[in-house]
């Protein structure tokens, strides 16, 4: 049995159902407050669904028990819920959930956790803090560990989510829009997790996940503006401009926000080769998903 937390997000149902798909039986961690059509899509794939919290440690030795293998998405970062924190949920959630594991003899823990350029003279973000923090749990806890650290998902940096608005052709720029980043596909990410589940590379690991060509904004800007056939609307949002923003907040989650958006105008080209090979796996291309998102 595989447990998987944060099911019910982009990246947890997208494992889920491919690990369905390859005869796994999977067990998906639901909140009560959990929306209710996810839920049932979950359940429409044959994923069995168990209630729990990360926040309530005592509600994850039953999602555990009888599991082999926990992987965990969980975030804040994509979540609505008015009771989550990086504080309380990326960091002390999650490290209620490796004990519970550790706890009920699961055997392998697959962390999506994230990679990050941090600028000199900067701080590493509250998000960060309590990626690196769950990163080290997991490695101590004596369990068969991988973690993946994933660059900026294409399925959020270049969709309207961030002001990557392709329907409307327009777009924010953060810094200049020449710095490449690595940018990779959500279900690449996903099926790396699927595949460190039986990969013997994968034991005790940890990978950096980058797409197959390092671009910058901007010439992604081009990748869309050739796939629509209209020129873009260009908004430049100055890395000074956002440094100022994060100096200004103490909120965790606006500071770590504002963090990714630096990292964005900072670049971020990720050194993938050891994933690649120990997995060997094909990867989408922006211009693959500009494709595919734009019909």
């Amino acid at each position: 049995m595989i447990l998987v937390v944060g099911s019910t997000g982009n990246l947890g149902s997208e494992i889920c159902r491919r690990l369905v798909t390859r005869g796994q039986a999977v067990r998906g961690l639901v909140r009560p407050t959990s929306n209710p059509e996810r839920v049932a899509r979950l359940i429409a794939l044959g994923v069995t669904t168990v209630r729990g919290d990360l926040q309530q440690s005592e509600t994850l030795a039953a999602a555990c028990r009888g599991v082999t293998t926990v992987i965990s998405t969980a975030t804040t970062v994509a979540s609505r819920q008015p009771t989550d924190s990086i504080p309380a949920t990326d960091q002390q959630g999650q490290l209620n959930l490796v004990q519970a594991a550790r706890d009920a003899g699961v055997r392998q823990f697959i962390y999506l956790s994230y990679t990050e350029k941090i600028e000199p003279g900067l701080d590493p973000c509250p998000l960060t803090v309590a990626k690196r923090c769950v990163e080290q749990a997991v490695i101590d806890s004596g369990m068969t560990y991988t973690i993946l650290r994933p660059a900026d998902f294409m399925e959020v940096w270049l969709s309207p989510i961030v002001g990557f608005d392709y329907p409307n052709a327009k777009a924010n720029i953060y810094g200049d829009g020449r710095a490449r980043i690595s940018y990779i596909s959500l279900g690449d990410v996903a099926q790396y997790a699927v595949e460190s589940v039986e990969n013997p590379a994968a034991r005790n690991a940890v990978f950096e996940l980058g797409g197959p060509a390092a671009l910058s904004p901007l010439e992604a800007v081009r990748i869309f503006e050739k796939a629509i056939g209209k020129r873009f609307e260009l908004q430049f949002i100055p890395a000074a401009a956002l440094q100022v923003q994060r100096e200004a907040t103490t909120d965790p989650l606006q500071k770590s926000f504002t963090s990714l958006r630096l990292q964005q105008a900072a670049g971020m080209e990720v050194d993938s080769s050891a994933a690649q090979q120990a997995f060997g796996l094909p990867l989408g291309t922006v211009a693959d998903y500009a494709r595919r998102v734009t019909g």
